[in-house]
């Protein structure tokens, strides 16, 4: 009992809390209404580091170098609807800081957790893009409601409408 704890110890000093509970990657989930659109992931250096159709799940790096948080652009595209953009950043986790709590302040703050990224989170791990049909007449109050007459909304989307009581 007593190697055990001491064992789980020296584990916690010689790492980082973060790398301990997390890991370097994460998955990232992406999908669009309409399903089937084209969407390419590019890094913060501006590197393409995927491509493919919704829906789809991607595993990405959460560090793009020593205490720097990882961002992606996903691009989404298909004909008849307007291309759409949205980005997927990296945050500081919660499991980082877990390090003071657990004695790991010098190695897992400063070395192991910076060096692998564990100590990020990417955010939003899900994305749910709703593509614009290619000329249809929307209005846009502050960017969360899109409002469109019921003869302009394709068919492939008219399939996942639903009705609101």
């Amino acid at each position: 009992m007593k190697r055990t704890l001491i064992a789980t110890a020296l584990a916690f000093a010689i790492s980082g809390c973060a790398t301990i509970v997390g890991s370097t990657t994460q998955s990232v989930t992406i999908k669009s209404v309409p399903e089937g659109a084209n969407i390419s992931i590019t890094n913060r250096a501006g590197e393409k580091i995927h491509t493919g159709m919704t829906p789809a799940t991607i595993t990405l790096k959460k560090s793009a170098g020593y205490f720097k948080a990882e961002s992606y652009t996903v691009k989404f595209q298909k004909d008849g609807y307007e291309a759409k953009e949205l980005i997927v950043s990296g945050q500081v986790n919660g499991w980082y800081f877990g390090n003071i709590i657990f004695g790991g302040l010098i190695v897992g703050m400063l070395i192991v957790d910076p060096m692998t990224g564990a100590m990020f989170s990417l955010s939003p791990d899900t994305i749910d893009a709703g593509l614009d049909a290619v000329g249809a007449k929307t209005s846009k109050a502050d960017g969360s409601l899109t409002v469109v007459l019921l003869e302009d909304v394709p068919a492939e989307l008219m399939q996942h409408a639903r009705r609101l009581n």
